[in-house]
């Protein structure tokens, strides 16, 4: 392989690490999406390394959503409900800071259409 690939796999990976630590932050906090973070990782790996790949793809934790997506467009209703419920913590908070009215406007028009997504995706395969 010659340095221009070693660099851009260099570069994918670095992208795709990043964006693994800000899902994993996101875990706890409302105002960080956990799972385009970890489909976004899974991307950036896949162009680095099939061995990073395969560990986020296969890790018990992180795994199954991206496969979801990956293999039926899913959300799971979890991850739908928790979505939901930091989007309306986000907005409970800018009402709480006494944020102007645009903005607590604009973060409704921006959440109701993002809730709108997010709930018409399916919830993934029925387990047996």
């Amino acid at each position: 392989m010659n340095n221009n690939g070693r660099i851009r796999r260099s570069l994918w990976a670095t992208a795709g690490g990043i964006s693994l630590l800000l899902g994993i932050i996101g875990i706890p906090l409302p105002l960080l999406p956990t799972t385009p973070f970890l489909l976004l990782s899974a991307f950036c790996f896949s162009q680095s390394s099939e061995r990073l790949h395969q560990w986020l793809t296969n890790h018990p934790t992180f795994g199954p959503p991206i496969n979801h997506w990956h293999q039926h467009g899913a959300i799971s209703r979890k991850a739908k409900l928790g979505a939901a419920i930091a989007m309306g913590a986000a907005i409970a908070l800018s009402v709480a800071l006494n944020l102007s009215f645009y903005v607590i406007l604009a973060q409704i028009i921006v959440m109701v259409l993002v809730c709108c997504f997010i709930f018409t995706r399916p919830n993934g395969p029925k387990k047996n």
